[in-house]
C-alpha cells in the first residue's frame, strides 16, 4: 500500500490578458488550483451508513436484469433508459430539448431526406452516444486506461459544436464558474494541464480496481473525473456516462443502468454541494464529505431504479393494451416485433424499423398500417415519400417519466418539479397506471 496523496490547494498567477469587455474579466492576480486525493492505492475509509447504502443501491440496479422477462424486448427498454439518462445529464449542463425533438434528430442521423436538421438537439444526441460508447466500453474484455475516457469524449462530441476537441485533453488551465476570461472569481480550478495525464492514469487504475463496491467506485470515479476536468468542454457528460461503464463492467448482471442523472439533477444543488465538499486539503473534513456524497449518491441510484421497475411494468401493460386493441396478433410477425421496438423507438420511419425488427420493407408497411389503423401510431410527416411516425403513448410515458423524477416527492401533483420538464397532463397518466395505456 502506498502513501495516501492527499488532496491540496496550490497557488498561481493568471496574468492580464486584453480581450474582456470589463476591467475585471481583464484583471490579472493570484488563484488557487485544486490537486484532488488520487484513488488507485487510497483505503477509501468509509462509515456504515455509506456502506449500507452503497450494497442496498447495488442490489437494487442487480435486480433490474429481471425486467426483461415482463418488460418491453431487452433492447427496447435499454433505449429507453439510454435516451432518459442522455437527456438528464445534459438538462445539468444547461441543454433543455423536447423529447420529440431529441427523436426526431435521431431519427436525421440515419435518415436525413426524412427530417430537418436540427442543431440544438444534436448537443444532446452527442450525450447519447457517449452514453452508448460508456456501454461499448464496459462491455470490452480489457482493462480501462485514460483512452477509455479519450473515447467516451470523443463520442460526446461527435458531430457537434466540439467535435475538434473530442478526445483531447486539455493543454491550458481551465476553471468551472465566474468569468469567462479568467479563472480569479471561479467556483472551481481543477488541476494545472501538467497534472491531468497522471491523474487520468489513477482514475484508471482506481476503475480496474476489484475491492471496491460497484456504486462507491461509480461515485468517486465521478467526482473524481469532474474534479480533473480533464477536457476543454464537455466534462460533465462525460463524467456521468463514466458511472454507465463502471456499473456495467462490475454489476455483470446489470443489463439496464437507471437513469441516475435525471434525479442528480433534480438535485442539483445538492449534487454540486457534495462534489465541492470533498474538493479539501483536510484529511478528516475529506473522509466525512466523501462518505455523505457516497449515501446521497446511492440514494440517487435507489431512487432512479425504483423507477425503472415501475416504468417497466407500464411498458408491458401498454403492450400488452396494443395487443388487444389489435386483435390476432401472429407470433413472430412483423407487426408483433414491432410493439417491442416502438417502446424504445417511438419515432420511425419504415425503413428504421425494418432495421430494428429485421422483417422486410412490405412486412414492415403492413404492420405499420395495422398500427394507424388502430391507432397506436400516427403519420407526422406529408407526401408519399420519407413517412414518419410517432406513437404518442410511448412518448408520453417518456415525459412522465422524466416529470416525476424532476418531483422530489416522485409526483409534480405533491411538489413542483426542481427543474424545466415536458409539458403532459400527468393526471390524464396517474389515473390510467393501473388500467389501460394512457391517452395521446
Amino acid at each position: 500500500m502506498k502513501g495516501r496523496a492527499m488532496g491540496s490547494f496550490h497557488t498561481a498567477y493568471w496574468h492580464s490578458t486584453p480581450g474582456g469587455f470589463t476591467k475585471k474579466d481583464r484583471a490579472g492576480g493570484r488563484y488557487r488550483w485544486y490537486l484532488p486525493t488520487f484513488l488507485a492505492d487510497d483505503t477509501l475509509p468509509m462509515s456504515s451508513e455509506a456502506t449500507s447504502s452503497a450494497s442496498r443501491a447495488g442490489k437494487l440496479i442487480a435486480s433490474l436484469f429481471n425486467l426483461g422477462s415482463r418488460a418491453a424486448s431487452t433492447e427496447g427498454i435499454a433505449r429507453l433508459l439510454l435516451r432518459a439518462e442522455a437527456v438528464s445529464s445534459s438538462h445539468i449542463e444547461g441543454l433543455t430539448i423536447g423529447t420529440r425533438r431529441i427523436l426526431r434528430a435521431e431519427l436525421y442521423e440515419d435518415e436525413p431526406p426524412n427530417l430537418r436538421f436540427d442543431r440544438s438537439a444534436v448537443e444532446v444526441i452527442g450525450n447519447i452516444h457517449a452514453m452508448e460508447a460508456a456501454i461499448e466500453e464496459a462491455e470490452r474484455d480489457e482493462a480501462m486506461a485514460v483512452d477509455t475516457f479519450k473515447r467516451i469524449h470523443r463520442a460526446l462530441c461527435k458531430g457537434t459544436r466540439i467535435e475538434q476537441v473530442g478526445g483531447t485533453i486539455r493543454t491550458e488551465q481551465n476553471w468551472v464558474g465566474g468569468s469567462g476570461f479568467n479563472p480569479l472569481s471561479a467556483a472551481y480550478v481543477p488541476p494545472a494541464p501538467e497534472h491531468v495525464e497522471a491523474l487520468l492514469d489513477d482514475l484508471a487504475q482506481f476503475c480496474n480496481r476489484d475491492d471496491v463496491d460497484p456504486v462507491v467506485k461509480a461515485a468517486m470515479a465521478h467526482y473524481q473525473f469532474e474534479s480533473i476536468h480533464p477536457f476543454p468542454d464537455g466534462n460533465g457528460r462525460t463524467g456521468r456516462a463514466l458511472i454507465h461503464t463502471i456499473l456495467r463492467r462490475d454489476l455483470p448482471e446489470c443489463d439496464y443502468v437507471p437513469p441516475i442523472s435525471l434525479v442528480l439533477a433534480t438535485y442539483r444543488s445538492e449534487y454540486i454541494r457534495h462534489l465541492t465538499a470533498m474538493r479539501t486539503d483536510d484529511p478528516s473534513l475529506e473522509t466525512d464529505a466523501r462518505n455523505e456524497w457516497i449515501a446521497f449518491f446511492s440514494g440517487c441510484c435507489e431512487r432512479a431504479a425504483g423507477e425503472m421497475t415501475e416504468l417497466a411494468a407500464e411498458m408491458e401493460q401498454l403492450r400488452q393494451g396494443w395487443a388487444e386493441r389489435l386483435g390476432s396478433v401472429r407470433s413472430g410477425s412483423a407487426l408483433e416485433l414491432m410493439l417491442f421496438e416502438v417502446q424504445g423507438s417511438p419515432v420511425f420511419s419504415i425503413s428504421s424499423m425494418a432495421r430494428l425488427t429485421g422483417r422486410s420493407f412490405p412486412a414492415v408497411n403492413g404492420a405499420v398500417s395495422a398500427l394507424l389503423d388502430a391507432g397506436i401510431a400516427k403519420e407526422t410527416s406529408k407526401g408519399k415519400r420519407n413517412r414518419v411516425f410517432e406513437v404518442p403513448e410511448v412518448i408520453g410515458y417518456f415525459n412522465l417519466l422524466e416529470r416525476r423524477l424532476a418531483s422530489r416527492a416522485g409526483s409534480i401533483k405533491v411538489s413542483k418539479p426542481a427543474r424545466r420538464v415536458p409539458f403532459r397532463d400527468e393526471a390524464r397518466y396517474e389515473s390510467r397506471r393501473n388500467s389501460d395505456a394512457p391517452e395521446g
